[in-house]
């Protein structure tokens, strides 16, 4: 949210130091230091505070040596975590980009699915927690709508160089062309282009570039349609 503050501020008040706010450099940095803060100075009053409250771990006496020790160990400690990644996400990232979204997503669902796990073993006095079933189907389902953004949604794309994505018959959203400097000190231009296209970077393999529709393409010739069937599961 910052970013669109320090956009306004530069562009009707000419504000000093507001264009740092555009260098992701700048706020992945920021946002670390944030996040640290967030974990190192209030981790340990967040943790004082669900003692005090009793959020902690249930024994059950089994008669084991330094068994009882474990009891009152606060269970939703991940709250921690949860605000070291969302405060700083929310203060420094542009909240309109895809990849931030399924994050933020990702983050508060899971975030749903631990809360309703050591709800049900604090509160309840259930050792179990959330059943196995609601915690498969919660993941796979959370999976189901990552992988159906990251195939339908116009706004992910990957870069390829012009010529790659040309030969490669990709379908080219944009092409853009960034000055390049050769290990002699020339200067050259590369032109790049973003598209869309169900390939992913995997190391050991030809190009580092694993196409799902190749494996469709075994068993069918219009293999970008039916590449969706291996690249969602």
């Amino acid at each position: 949210m910052l970013v669109y503050l320090f956009e306004y501020l530069e562009e009707q008040f000419n504000w000093p130091g507001a264009g740092l706010f555009q260098y992701i450099s700048f706020r992945s940095g920021a946002a670390i230091l944030l996040s640290l803060i967030i974990s190192m100075v209030f981790g340990g009053r967040i943790i004082s505070s669900l003692k005090r409250l009793q959020v902690g771990e249930t024994v059950r006496d089994l008669g084991l040596e330094g068994q009882k020790e474990k009891e009152g160990t606060p269970t939703m400690g991940g709250f921690i975590i949860i605000l070291s990644i969302l405060v700083p996400c929310l203060l420094f990232a542009k909240l309109d980009n895809i990849y931030i979204i399924t994050m933020l997503v990702t983050t508060l669902w899971m975030t749903a699915i631990g809360f309703a796990d050591d709800y049900i073993k604090v509160f309840r006095k259930n050792k179990q927690g959330l059943k196995g079933t609601f915690k498969i189907v919660g993941q796979v389902g959370l999976g189901l709508i990552v992988a159906l953004i990251m195939l339908l949604s116009s706004d992910v794309k990957v870069r390829l160089t012009a010529e790659e994505a040309r030969n490669g018959s990709y379908e080219i959203v944009e092409e853009f062309s960034v000055d390049m400097r050769q290990q002699n000190g020339e200067l050259y231009t590369q032109e790049y282009a973003y598209v869309r296209t169900t390939l992913t970077n995997i190391p050991f393999i030809k190009g580092n570039v694993f196409k799902y529709e190749s494996l469709v393409g075994l068993f069918t010739e219009n293999a970008a349609k039916w590449a969706w069937i291996i690249f969602i599961p």
